[in-house]
């Protein structure tokens, strides 16, 4: 069914080359091989803290290492693989990006955008795509979804090893990406996490790029350390908080607290970090299984959490996709929600979700953009595409139909 969306409009200036995964056997039998010779740390007070207070427990890492020696690779690689995907070649990398077309003329270009970590990838989105195929088909389709790996992620490129690259570069592929399918008439951006700050460039910098809806609140507030915060703007009142977000304000207190020493070490010793979680899959599992613990709002399955960690190790992504944490050292003067450079004249969308990270206010994220539309759930976390899928499918057609 999903191969019935892969006919690349006709309007494209340029085709893009079709797409499939297929990892080496000799690749993952070295996984197999280093999971099961991974040595689990010896028990210490911290790590017997059931509530996570000093980060994962023992006892949950030796579990997921077991569960890890029989995990099929195989499988995910075929779901994967029943998705319609494509590559670019632009300005020397290599770019990734999985589709779903729609044969219609008057189809909205929609193109999403991941951040990090784990499923903060195209996979992190394939299940709200696999309900955009259930409810549509591709002549009924009235969107073109396109869902790109960022430079440095899974099977897109690393950035450029002889120059600075960031995410205002970024943003400047991924509009590449959407003209050369011919959408330079209009598309709309949606990304959370470090999606958002690419998808803010784009609504900004790019005329191409109509619209804006946010689907996570973090994005460029929360995503880049210290800008990641967005401080209350000094002309809004306390008066204008609910109640509800009073309790996200707690929940930004914690993350600023206790969840930030991931940032700082991204941010500063990108190359140490790198160069350790790429020596050891269990070492890459206990860091980023952390953050789908900590990050949600109700628990994700093991075998969840093992398909990023396992896709993240195969296609060696963390050394490669930490870059963007960099712009956030030394700390801006002006955090970029903030800064008039980033404001978003362009329709704008939001969707609140309660377990996000740092959960902005209504009032406050009025003051980043022309927010037109807004969603506040009751139920959701970091990970929104993973976590509630078909709520931010109807918020993003919402968002579209109302602009």
């Amino acid at each position: 069914m999903a191969f019935a969306f892969n006919k690349v409009p006709p309007g494209a200036k340029i085709s893009p080359a079709a797409f499939q995964v297929n990892v080496s056997n000799d690749q993952i039998q070295e996984l197999q091989t280093l999971v099961k010779l991974s040595k689990i740390a010896p028990p210490t007070y911290e790590g017997l803290q059931q509530d996570r207070t000093y980060g994962i427990t023992t006892e949950w890492l030796a579990t997921a290492k077991e569960a890890w020696k029989n995990f099929n690779w195989r499988s995910m690689e075929t779901h994967i693989n029943s998705f319609p995907q494509f590559t670019y070649d632009i300005e020397g990398l290599k770019i990734h990006f999985v589709a779903l077309f729609s044969q219609r003329e008057d189809a909205v270009p929609i193109v999403l955008v991941h951040g990090w970590p784990g499923k903060r990838s195209f996979f992190e989105f394939l299940p709200l795509l696999s309900l955009i195929q259930e409810k549509y088909t591709p002549s009924t389709l009235p969107y073109h979804f396109v869902v790109p790996s960022l430079p440095g992620y899974t099977f897109s490129s690393g950035p450029p090893q002889d120059k600075n690259f960031g995410t205002e570069d970024v943003a400047r592929i991924i509009n590449q990406v959407m003209i050369n399918l011919g959408f330079e008439a209009g598309y709309v951006a949606q990304g959370g996490d470090i999606g958002a700050k690419i998808v803010r460039i784009l609504a900004v910098d790019y005329e191409s790029c109509k619209v804006q809806p946010l689907s996570i609140l973090n994005g460029q507030l929360i995503s880049k350390v210290n800008a990641c915060f967005m401080v209350k703007p000094p002309n809004v009142s306390d008066s204008s908080i609910s109640e509800i977000e009073r309790r996200g304000l707690d929940r930004a207190k914690w993350f600023a607290s206790s969840g930030g020493g991931y940032r700082m070490e991204h941010g500063t010793r990108p190359s140490t970090i790198g160069n350790v979680l790429s020596t050891n899959p269990v070492a890459l599992l206990a860091w980023i299984g952390e953050k789908f613990l900590d990050w949600v709002d109700e628990p994700l399955p093991l075998e969840t959490i093992l398909e990023s960690v396992t896709l993240y190790w195969l296609t060696e992504t963390f050394p490669r996709s930490i870059y963007h944490y960099r712009e956030g050292f030394p700390p801006p003067k002006v955090m970029p929600a903030m800064d008039p450079r980033w404001y978003i004249r362009k329709p704008l969308g939001f969707s609140y979700f309660p377990m996000e990270l740092v959960p902005t206010p209504r009032a406050w994220v009025e003051t980043t953009g022309n927010l037109v539309f807004w969603n506040l759930h009751e139920k959701g976390g970091h990970f929104a595409a993973l976590e509630r899928p078909r709520d931010l499918a109807e918020d993003l057609i919402a968002f579209v139909e109302k602009i």
